[in-house]
């Protein structure tokens, strides 16, 4: 890899990390009171209602259908990936 690649990895990367602390953040002062079911039924709806509006709403300008498509499928592996990540924590 060249260093200006290695430069966009580790921006990617960083990028990733920080909004994934700040929701995780988020998610577990909005649903810190109930029991863990009641947690993972809310990260679920969180999860289906944000892959949906990325289907039906996301349009990129400038970009072809090919690019399009896998910007949204993308982006809908980060927020399953993102989503199963957090765990019921009463901390």
């Amino acid at each position: 890899m060249t260093e200006q690649s290695n430069e966009l990895q580790a921006i990617n990367t960083a990028w990733q990390i920080a909004i994934q602390e700040i929701l995780r953040m988020v998610v577990r002062d909005m649903y810190k009171t109930g029991d863990e079911a009641v947690f993972k039924s809310h990260i679920k709806r969180i999860e289906e209602a944000a892959v949906d509006s990325i289907y039906s709403g996301l349009m990129l300008r400038g970009t072809n259908e090919w690019t399009e498509v896998l910007v949204k499928e993308k982006a809908s592996n980060f927020v399953t990936t993102l989503l199963t990540s957090f765990t019921f924590d009463r901390a």
